[in-house]
């Protein structure tokens, strides 16, 4: 049952169908919860940022503690299948909110099973793939992940439609696809005996070494920059985009995305994982200044485009990188510690990128992240030619 092909086994295909439809369940709702907040409930900009900040650093500090309980228990199905039926709880309390502390609430308990599950999955996804095919089998997991953002945004459009533009309405019917991927990981991942995996994970941690820690401290300073994508709906409307059609951007910025991933990790395996990672830092500071300068509605929607390229370029990329620079039996817990440090940074850059748009302007949030990552670019040059000098020596 876990045999590979084509240079991953079916654990990855099943990982990227749970993705797919826990994608669906989120993307239903994630690009509505801005207007929810502004038009529904009359929040500021300030407070939709602290709201972001605080449940995408909920999910990331989790994700260390996550990562090392799993290699301690040998085990990533079950922490995935707690991670992924606490996401689904988030729903209903989204659906019944009357103010924003529940939406708070919400985006605090769905981002709490993010920060359980993507650890342990991203392990599971390395083990299952051969050296050769990390790249693909990432971006094969990424694809999936992304064609699930795809239908969800275009379920939520269709919904709005049909049902008089009820947001609750669709945060309640996102709740189906959301159980459909904790079964698939409950009746299809299969993994290896946890007694298997002990030896290791039982053992004294092993230092992870200066390309892990140098890595880390460049995606911490692009997180900084990278402030959550709500900022990029509010321009989007502000520009004059409508909100019925707010899913439709955000479905073209994830179909960008995941027809994209999957080549993206093909060139990476082919020609380097650090290069393409260059280039998506390279095109995150010109999507940003893009929306920074932008002027029009139909220049939002050729950015959000080239958004989904960046996405698609990185991702996967990244995590596939990380797996060729960290030890063997401690990968949940090196991903772990990856995606902890870049959520301490993802707090701070949702609440100044709100702070920025209130008292600066709306283009200040966007110039500050296309700074951040020309700074990002520069360090992961350096880094390379750290690399390469090593190799050398």
């Amino acid at each position: 049952m876990n045999g590979k092909r084509r240079g991953f086994g079916r654990n990855v295909i099943v990982a990227g169908l749970v993705s797919l439809f826990m994608d669906f369940s989120s993307e239903m709702v994630y690009p509505l919860v801005p207007l929810f907040l502004s038009d529904v409930l009359g929040a500021n900009k300030s407070v939709i940022g602290l709201i972001e900040g605080i449940a995408e650093s909920t999910a990331s500090l989790l994700r260390v503690f996550s990562g090392w309980l799993s290699d301690r228990m040998g085990s990533r199905k079950w922490l995935m299948a707690a991670g992924y039926g606490t996401a689904t709880l988030s729903r209903p309390i989204l659906a019944l909110a009357a103010g924003w502390h529940q939406v708070l609430a919400s985006r605090f308990v769905d981002r709490f099973g993010k920060g359980v599950r993507v650890a342990p999955r991203d392990a599971l996804i390395a083990e299952s793939s051969e050296a050769t095919h990390i790249g693909r089998a990432f971006g094969l997991q990424r694809a999936m992940d992304t064609f699930g953002a795809v239908m969800g945004p275009a379920c939520a459009f269709l919904l709005l439609g049909l049902l008089s533009g009820s947001y609750r309405a669709v945060f309640w019917i996102s709740i189906v696809p959301g159980l459909v991927a904790v079964l698939l990981v409950v009746f299809l991942i299969r993994e290896k005996p946890p007694s298997r995996r002990r030896e290791t994970a039982g053992a004294k941690p092993a230092r992870f070494g200066w390309r892990f820690r140098f890595f880390v401290v460049i995606a911490a300073v692009f997180a900084l920059g990278n402030s959550s994508d709500v900022f990029l709906i509010l321009r989007a409307r502000q520009l004059g985009i409508s909100p019925v059609l707010i899913p439709l951007v955000y479905l073209l910025f994830n179909l960008v995305y995941a027809l994209s991933a999957f080549p993206a990790g093909i060139v990476a395996d082919r020609f380097g994982k650090k290069r393409v990672i260059l280039l998506g830092f390279a095109l995150f500071a010109a999507v940003y200044y893009g929306f920074a300068i932008a002027q029009t509605s139909r220049q939002i929607w050729f950015l959000f485009a080239l958004y989904g390229l960046f996405m698609g370029l990185t991702e996967g990329v990244q995590k596939a990188f990380l797996s060729t620079i960290i030890p063997q039996g401690f990968k949940a817990t090196a991903y772990g510690i990856y995606n902890t440090v870049v959520g301490i940074a993802v707090f701070p850059a949702s609440l100044l990128g709100g702070w920025l748009w209130d008292r600066v302007s709306p283009s200040a949030t966007f110039y500050f992240g296309a700074i951040t990552a020309v700074l990002s670019a520069a360090l992961f040059g350096s880094f390379m030619i750290a690399m390469k000098g090593n190799a050398e020596h």
